[in-house]
């Protein structure tokens, strides 16, 4: 059984800088795609940003482009999503994700196993 445990959101102006964080537990952490998404109240879950085994292949969603960067931490089985430039749009609950089955980044929902309890980031304008 794969654990994630997500941190970091708050409430920030426009403007500002969050770094979320998520901790990977149960299996080997160097095994998994590792991806971000975010859910906004009435809207579907959309892709953020994926990185893969290594981190050697990265996807952004055009709308964070230039403004978040992803990273992976093997040593502390943590990926972390670094967002400056928040925009009141960012505002959502972010959730980290796990896709074993592939070195393949990819953006779909259906693809990732494991999810994150997900944290909340409040842009205010």
């Amino acid at each position: 059984q794969v654990q994630l445990v997500g941190s970091g959101g708050g409430l920030v102006q426009a403007g500002g800088s969050l770094r979320l964080s998520c901790a990977v537990s149960g299996r080997t952490f160097s095994r998994y795609v590792m991806g971000w998404f975010r859910q906004a109240p009435g809207k579907e879950r959309e892709f953020v940003a994926a990185i893969s085994r290594i981190g050697g292949a990265i996807r952004y969603a055009d709308s964070v482009k230039g403004r978040f960067t992803i990273a992976r931490d093997h040593a502390k089985s943590t990926v972390y999503l670094q967002m400056n430039s928040l925009k009141p749009e960012d505002t959502a609950v972010y959730y980290c994700a796990v896709d074993g089955d592939s070195d393949i980044v990819t953006m779909a929902p259906s693809r990732y196993d494991y999810w994150g309890q997900g944290t909340q980031v409040t842009v205010s304008s």
